[in-house]
């Protein structure tokens, strides 16, 4: 339940469209539900302004298609992250109304339609191709948290004058995730071009020495460009839920 919801509850109460009863079995599952080997937490929204997202990795299937339906009991719209293929067959089984986003790795449940609370947008760089799967799952996660977001790839520092030359998409934009693997350098660029927020995201894309993306994390932590913020290794759902917290009206 978002505030909204909430407000227009109460409302109807107030107005005698609705008894206290009716009311409090709505509300009986806030703040969280326990459904056994899960506990929702169904406060969330009101908390933070989004429903509580699904970590599908290590997850059975049932356990998903279990928390997926106590979320949408509650009229919440899904966001399901780091499902793999067998996952995400049998999840569109039980849920056909689902869309799957296969390079993102996650699946959604759109109940009602998100509806764009950004104050503008949000920009999403991916330094080379392979850093494409963690760019997407950013992308995913800012759109369905109410975002415009537009896309910007392949646009690594071994060939710089690809970036230069859309300029303009990153003066225009009201934050910047920047997704890179190797050294880590591109953020360090941007960050060093624009006036807005820039979260740079790590990942595990690189040859032996980049030790699975912690060379690429600590040439993001120690960037000398002012404004850059780092999220772990991979971590691009985090990126995508900062830069929607950052981008809110």
């Amino acid at each position: 339940m978002n505030e909204a919801a909430l407000k227009s509850l109460l409302e109807q109460v107030q107005q005698g469209d609705r008894s206290v009863d009716e009311a409090v079995e709505q509300l009986r599952h806030l703040p969280f539900e326990d459904i056994g080997d899960a506990v929702i937490d169904h406060h969330r929204t009101l908390r933070q302004g989004f429903p509580e997202v699904i970590f599908g990795a290590n997850k059975t299937v049932d356990q998903v298609v279990r928390i997926i339906a106590a979320l949408l009991a509650r009229g919440s719209n899904v966001l399901a992250t780091r499902l793999d293929e067998q996952q995400a067959k049998l999840l569109l089984h039980s849920y056909p109304a689902a869309t799957w986003h296969r390079e993102a790795r996650c699946l959604t449940i759109e109940q009602q339609p998100v509806q764009i609370t950004g104050r503008g947008t949000i920009l999403v760089i991916s330094a080379g191709t392979s850093d494409i799967p963690v760019a997407a799952e950013a992308v995913v996660t800012a759109r369905v948290m109410g975002n415009q977001v537009e896309q910007l790839f392949d646009v690594g520092v071994a060939g710089l004058h690809r970036l230069l030359a859309r300029r303009e998409l990153l003066y225009a934009a009201s934050v910047l995730i920047v997704v890179a693997g190797m050294e880590g350098a591109l953020p360090s660029v941007v960050g060093g071009m624009v006036s807005r927020p820039v979260i740079a995201v790590p990942t595990s894309v690189g040859y032996g020495a980049s030790f699975g993306g912690i060379a690429a994390l600590l040439g993001m932590l120690n960037s000398c460009a002012s404004g850059v913020t780092v999220v772990n290794i991979d971590n691009g759902f985090g990126a995508g839920y900062a830069a929607s917290l950052m981008n809110r009206e």
